[in-house]
């Protein structure tokens, strides 16, 4: 008999920063409050933010994701609560 061996799927794909470019970090870091499609995508269907680990953003950019999305969420942009 022959063992089956277990194939390692996205095992080795790492998330990347979204904002960062190939040359690092830019500094400062700011994420556009008015971006609403962007700042959706680090929401999740209850409202709330999607923590560094699923969204693969380095710690400088997910503070900058979430003061836009403290101020989306003033302005009206963004709901507090899902639907």
């Amino acid at each position: 008999m022959i063992p089956m061996t277990r194939r390692k799927i996205g095992r080795n794909s790492k998330n990347r920063c979204r904002f960062c470019t190939k040359e690092g970090c830019p500094r400062p870091a700011y994420v556009d409050y008015k971006d609403v499609t962007t700042l959706k995508k680090m929401c999740d269907n209850q409202g709330k933010m999607v923590s560094r680990k699923r969204t693969g953003n380095c710690a400088t950019f997910q503070r900058a994701v979430k003061d836009a999305i403290k101020r989306a969420r003033f302005m009206a942009l963004l709901p507090y609560v899902g639907e």
